[in-house]
């Protein structure tokens, strides 16, 4: 059975090797990253929710792979109907498990993308997810988890996120990988830059013992803006 991938107050943890997608990871960062700062901007990701709509900023231009991975996911419809399955209000709004789909599911934040599939990267470059729909850590742009950010959830284990996310409400530091404080490692690739109102709504709702809300909050569909 998937673990629950999850930011946390305490670690968490499973273990993968990607060793072909870290190249591409040490890679991207350097001309390829420059190339593409030039050359376009970086993409939008408009939540629809049942609360209201929300832009998000995807930092391509810093972490290719993890925004890639994630655009790949909403342009596919893997994110469409799926709920907000854990909110917790002063942390974070948690979301992207496929079993969240069914919000009364015990499964709800244990699942991720289907093993093998892949994706492509703005270079034209393409990373196949292991065996678990994980994709490799991208630690390397030292972007801190504030409020309005856009993080990989995870279960504290290298290399362990797939498609779960959470938008941060409060600065959560100590989830930041250059955070020598706890060994949560979630990398921020993405910030909120209209809506933040409907974040805050989302993290506003009633919620049971598991975090889990009494309404479900639905994302009817992500697009994704190129300009």
């Amino acid at each position: 059975r998937r673990r629950r991938s999850s930011p946390s107050r305490r670690s968490e943890m499973s273990s993968f090797r990607f060793a072909a997608a870290f190249s591409l990871v040490r890679a991207s960062h350097g001309l390829g990253r420059r190339s593409f700062a030039m050359a376009v901007a970086n993409p939008v990701a408009r939540f629809k929710t049942s609360k209201g709509s929300f832009d998000v900023e995807l930092f391509m231009d810093q972490l290719p792979i993890t925004s890639s991975n994630f655009v790949d996911l909403a342009k596919s419809g893997y994110y469409d109907g799926l709920t907000f399955h854990r909110v917790i209000q002063g942390f974070m709004c948690q979301f992207g498990c496929p079993y969240s789909k069914d919000p009364t599911s015990p499964r709800a934040g244990t699942g991720g993308p289907d093993g093998g599939t892949s994706f492509t990267l703005p270079d034209g470059s393409t990373v196949t997810r292991d065996g678990g729909g994980n994709i490799p850590d991208e630690l390397i742009a030292p972007i801190s988890n504030e409020v309005g950010t856009i993080s990989m959830a995870n279960t504290g284990a290298p290399n362990s996120g797939g498609s779960q996310i959470f938008i941060n409400t409060k600065h959560n530091s100590f989830l930041d990988y250059f955070d020598t404080r706890t060994p949560s490692k979630h990398p921020v690739f993405g910030k909120v830059t209209a809506g933040m109102d409907i974040v805050s709504s989302i993290e506003g709702v009633a919620t049971d013992a598991r975090d889990k809300p009494v309404q479900p909050v639905v994302v009817d569909t992500i697009e994704i803006i190129e300009t």
